[in-house]
């Protein structure tokens, strides 16, 4: 039964010992009540219109049916109100800018320790979204105030926003620098401009930054 001094959230992840070991885990913190676990996103969708809904999901990206990129999709179509939290194995910049692309508000590691994940989980119940390591310490600031983000970000030229466009691929730096017909040192001036513009140092944050603020369109 739920708590309103409990956060409401289920689990979709198709290895059931590391899914039910995360139930009790999450349960035992005290913070956390889990409505429901789930296979993959198609039994996600059977389960999610019986109950009460989760004000967060916890949500594994490599399953078979429905993946977590496909299952993220459909709840921002269908259930808007629910935070999608991603937890996965990958560290890579594609797999983290692809679920943010697709819905979710943040991005942890399935070897993060118990309490970090319960204070995402309780960061992105509040705010939306959750910005750790993986992203960018300053973005969160820059979500936040919306305001100083259209003034930063007012005067981006059409090939900063092409090169951001870009960005979202997988792309190298240098077949972006041909794809837009740009010498490398040009794109390497465009990514530096960005960064500072941005106060960020790697790509994903950069990429996160400019979806979230309706930058750029995917």
């Amino acid at each position: 039964m739920s708590s309103p001094d409990k956060i409401d959230i289920a689990i979709v992840d198709d290895h059931t010992l590391f899914r039910q070991g995360l139930v009790g885990l999450l349960t035992e913190s005290g913070r956390i009540n889990v409505l429901f676990d789930a296979s993959n996103g198609a039994d996600m969708i059977q389960k999610i219109g019986k109950q009460a809904l989760p004000g967060v999901i916890l949500m594994d990206i490599t399953m078979p049916i429905m993946d977590g990129y496909e299952t993220t999709k459909w709840l921002k179509q269908n259930h808007p109100e629910i935070n999608v939290l991603a937890l996965s194995m990958f560290e890579e910049d594609k797999p983290i800018i692809e679920m943010l692309k697709s819905g979710a508000g943040g991005y942890m590691l399935k070897q993060s320790k118990v309490a970090d994940l319960v204070n995402a989980i309780a960061g992105i119940n509040e705010h939306a979204f959750y910005i750790n390591e993986l992203v960018s310490g300053k973005l969160l600031r820059n979500i936040q105030n919306k305001q100083t983000v259209k003034n930063d970000f007012s005067d981006l030229n059409s090939n900063e926003l092409r090169f951001l466009e870009l960005c979202c691929s997988d792309l190298t730096y240098k077949q972006i620098a041909d794809q837009m017909n740009l010498s490398p040192h040009t794109i390497d001036n465009y990514r530096e401009s960005l960064f500072q513009k941005f106060e960020t140092k790697s790509r994903t944050a950069l990429v996160i930054s400019a979806l979230k603020n309706g930058l750029i369109k995917i």
